[in-house]
């Protein structure tokens, strides 16, 4: 089992690199460095859908993969996924992928083309999330981060399960389907969705928490194999 994990920044890709417990090895690819420890390549893939996209194409052209994960730290959606805690996908969404209109925002599939959501294996999903203890459900991918009450409103009113929020997954996801490759996401929660307090994040405890989860994780990862994700997909 040969696993591409995708990051928004090196600390994220440390933090899930440290659970393997050995110093990685480190391969480069064109713009990207791959660090390698265990069944898991580590690609720092840069913040936002179209970096994440970009990054895990290029990974996934230059060696083959089983699965793709999107991993770092998130928004959680209160009271489901509190500050510290783990939220795994159900679906991946792209929460503002469309038009604004005089009558309120309109998916991009409304508008007659594209895609929102990506479903990962739901027997790798709830794996993962009895491994890790992680809450399941929506993660949305947004372009501009969430900071203030109204538009978090509108989020839970628009994807009522929603549990959690980044800037990278629907991206990765996107790669991940067109080379054939299964994906799911998992996020370590630093703060809350909702107006911005940056005061009241905690990065370093969403670090702590992204490297146990992948202790907890990797057994699961490695133990997973094309018959799960054959039985998952029908």
């Amino acid at each position: 089992m040969h696993v591409l994990v995708v990051t928004a920044v090196p600390v994220e890709r440390d933090a899930v690199t440290r659970a393997y417990g050995d110093e990685p090895a480190v391969h480069r690819i064109r713009g990207a460095e791959i660090h390698r420890t265990g069944p898991l390549d580590v690609l720092a893939g840069g913040a936002g859908p179209a970096a994440a996209a970009a990054s895990t194409a290029f990974a996934l052209a230059a060696h083959p993969y089983d699965l793709v994960v999107s991993a770092g730290i998130g928004g959680g959606f209160a009271p489901v996924a509190p500050v510290g805690s783990l939220a795994v996908s159900r679906r991946i969404g792209a929460a503002d992928l469309g038009a604004e209109t005089p009558d309120g925002f309109v998916p991009v599939t409304d508008l007659g083309f594209g895609r929102t959501w990506h479903t990962p294996p739901p027997a790798l999903v709830r794996a993962a999330a009895e491994a890790t203890g992680a809450t399941p459900g929506d993660i949305l991918t947004v372009s501009t981060a969430t900071g203030t009450a109204e538009t978090t409103a509108a989020l839970l009113a628009a994807h009522p399960h929603a549990v959690a929020e980044a800037m990278e997954g629907f991206g990765v996801a996107e790669a991940a389907e067109l080379a054939g490759v299964p994906v799911l996401e998992i996020r370590a929660v630093s703060n809350t969705v909702g107006p911005r307090d940056r005061d009241a994040w905690r990065i370093g405890d969403a670090l702590t928490a992204l490297t146990e989860a992948f202790g907890k994780l990797i057994p699961v990862l490695e133990g997973w194999t094309r018959h799960d994700r054959d039985e998952s997909a029908g």
